[in-house]
């Protein structure tokens, strides 16, 4: 979701795309993004923000938005600007279990796109560990504490499986208006063929 565009309504396009995730570590839920674009404010300390509250839509073409409008800035809330003086960023840190077993760092997470709450961490095993098991998949409520410089989980043996394909997908926004970027789900030869077909 790194570099994902931000498409607003009024304009009818790309008005800007997602630098960096802003993640409250009290609970680990993406409160917002910083932006980057020919219309941004360059200056980290003031530049625009995305409030995730102000999505109006999900999709494969980006974050729907109202307008530019909509954007703020980490002095203008203070949440933000809180969250922001922390530096808090979740790829890097170590995990480890409470006895101090270290098994990895997250090198990226999922994200459950209807409420915006990191979902999975992705960690990467310690070289001699990474021969047998490259990679652990530690679900958010393994977690047990987060600091400055780790993640402690429960213990080693919860690693998550990789959902299969048949398996319910987390649920995404339902859109409460008409979205002018998704491609139609149908064909005009599609309604007529659909037209000729007669009930008995």
């Amino acid at each position: 979701m790194i570099g994902m565009p931000v498409l607003s309504l009024h304009v009818g396009g790309m008005i800007a795309q997602t630098r960096e995730a802003v993640v409250d570590p009290e609970d680990l839920k993406i409160v917002a993004y910083t932006l980057e674009g020919p219309l941004i404010k360059s200056d980290p300390e003031v530049g625009d923000i995305l409030d995730i509250n102000d999505v109006r839509e999900m999709s494969e073409t980006g974050l729907i938005v109202d307008s530019s409008d909509r954007f703020t800035t980490r002095n203008d809330v203070i949440r933000f600007d809180k969250i922001m003086s922390l530096g808090f960023n979740l790829i890097g840190l170590k995990v480890v279990t409470p006895d101090g077993k270290k098994l990895g760092k997250v090198i990226d997470y999922t994200v459950d796109t209807s409420t915006f709450m990191v979902y999975q961490l992705i960690v990467q095993r310690p070289f001699m560990s990474s021969l047998i098991d490259p990679e652990l998949t530690i679900n958010r409520s393994q977690i047990v504490e987060i600091d400055d410089y780790k993640v402690t989980i429960k213990h080693d043996k919860m690693q998550i499986k990789v959902p299969k394909a048949t398996e319910k997908e987390p649920e995404e926004f339902v859109p409460n208006f008409v979205n002018p970027f998704r491609k139609p789900a149908y064909t005009d030869e599609d309604s007529t063929d659909n037209s000729s077909t007669t009930s008995e």
